[in-house]
């Protein structure tokens, strides 16, 4: 199961509140990003303003200078859709589709560590070999107690574990851990154990 956590970007870009809609439109500009969460003075999120957002201020009438003077809460989006870090994937998906939300912000204690736009998602329904490697060996390194003790590569959708085994039962979970990874559907292991 993929969480929040494993498919956010870190860092999150943020706005203040009270901040120009000129700066967000920079940002969003040089960052090539359609969203950003808006925190208050305390970096609590307060909302998001995406894309959509200022093409309909804009559409409603107000001319560019108009817009870029305002202040960003005049207007974000309040009480955005947001995610926690341990949040499954499926059902982070699932509340996109139901509040049209192309980026959801996800928050500690309502401070913003990361973003997951839709994109995101579905790379976890699709993985490249590069993702499936990447979330492997993160796999592996995680129950070696975060040593790299097992190069994992993957190509064709075909996992190949390399390194030494103290024991048989380190192999098998090895393998259990990289055949269950999203995008892998075998498992080859040149590692010898004992």
């Amino acid at each position: 199961m993929m969480h929040a956590k494993d498919i956010m970007s870190t860092p999150a870009y943020t706005v203040h509140a009270d901040g120009p809609v000129a700066a967000v439109v920079e940002l969003l500009e040089r960052q090539s990003i359609t969203a950003v969460p808006v925190t208050d003075e305390r970096g609590v999120l307060v909302g998001m303003v995406t894309e959509g957002d200022l093409l309909r201020r804009q559409a409603g009438g107000a001319t560019a200078g108009d817009l870029g003077a305002r202040q960003i809460r005049e207007v974000m989006s309040a009480r955005p859709v947001m995610a926690w870090p341990d949040a499954d994937v499926a059902d982070l998906a699932a509340a996109m589709v139901k509040h049209d939300a192309h980026t959801v912000p996800v928050v500690v204690e309502e401070r913003v560590v990361g973003v997951v736009s839709r994109c995101d998602v579905l790379r976890t329904m699709l993985p490249t070999d590069d993702a499936a490697q990447r979330e492997a060996q993160h796999r592996l390194d995680v129950y070696a107690d975060g040593q790299h003790r097992w190069p994992v590569h993957v190509h064709d959708t075909v996992a190949t574990i390399d390194g030494r085994f103290d024991e048989d039962i380190e192999r098998a979970v090895a393998e259990a851990l990289v055949r269950t990874t999203a995008g892998v559907t075998a498992v080859r292991v040149t590692a010898p154990s004992g």
